[in-house]
């Protein structure tokens, strides 16, 4: 399953995903379930859940297609985004370029719609860098970081304790991270012997807790349209921990 972000179909549904507007996603002629339109702008919200204080450096793992790399950078002096896939740093390095990016929105069969993404309004491209790699083996002169953002990535690694067990060293002291996980843990990503003995969020806390004080918890839902009519609804739990 590792070359799926890898797919322009996917691509296409994450552009949409990070920087279709409310109409695109969900066309105002239907009458939409409310839970569906409070599920939008999940890359800007989950980055909005660090202090409001301007810091020096930002890290944002698993960026995708780089909408909330960009909306660290509104409060970070520098931002790093990281993802495993070519597809979507390629995208996000052209977004940061100042280039429209244009992708097609899969409508029904072979009706589609062609959508573009461009650079958020208010965004300095130059606050940002997109570099392509592995979570699991980050580079060692990577640096320490005042914000490390983590959405929708743990249940996604093949052995996911190697990056809980690189945060320390990641963040600067009183540090925050931020991680987002809808917890559906898949054999086609992670063995069944990787994943939490008990609950995600307990699993959490053992591996974080000696370094990491936890500051909230809650629930952050998203939706992926794939077509006109099919949609992915999930929640995701969201902590957000405080380096000691």
């Amino acid at each position: 399953m590792g070359d799926i972000y890898e797919d322009p179909g996917v691509l296409a549904e994450y552009l949409l995903f990070h920087y279709g507007s409310a109409n695109e996603i969900l066309p105002p002629e239907v009458g939409w379930p409310a839970g569906m339109t409070e599920s939008l702008d999940f890359a800007v919200r989950t980055p909005s859940r660090f202090s409001r204080s301007q810091v020096g450096r930002g890290l944002d793992l698993g960026c995708a297609v780089g909408r909330s790399t960009f909306e660290m950078s509104r409060s970070c002096e520098q931002v790093t985004g990281i993802d495993f896939s070519h597809a979507f740093i390629g995208a996000a390095n052209r977004l940061r370029e100042g280039h429209q990016e244009f992708y097609e929105r899969l409508d029904e069969a072979h009706h589609k719609t062609t959508l573009r993404a461009v650079l958020p309004e208010g965004i300095d491209p130059g606050k940002s860098e997109f570099l392509q790699g592995d979570a699991m083996q980050l580079p060692d002169d990577l640096g320490t970081f005042d914000r490390v953002h983590a959405a929708n990535l743990i249940c996604r690694l093949t052995d996911p304790e190697l990056l809980l067990a690189r945060f320390p060293d990641l963040l600067n002291p009183g540090g925050e991270l931020v991680l987002a996980t809808p917890c559906t843990w898949l054999e086609g990503f992670t063995a069944p012997e990787k994943w939490p003995a008990g609950d995600t969020l307990t699993w959490l806390k053992d591996h974080l807790g000696s370094q990491f004080e936890l500051k909230a918890c809650g629930d952050e839902p998203f939706l992926i349209r794939e077509t006109a009519r099919k949609f992915q609804w999930t929640r995701s739990m969201l902590t957000v921990w405080r380096k000691s």
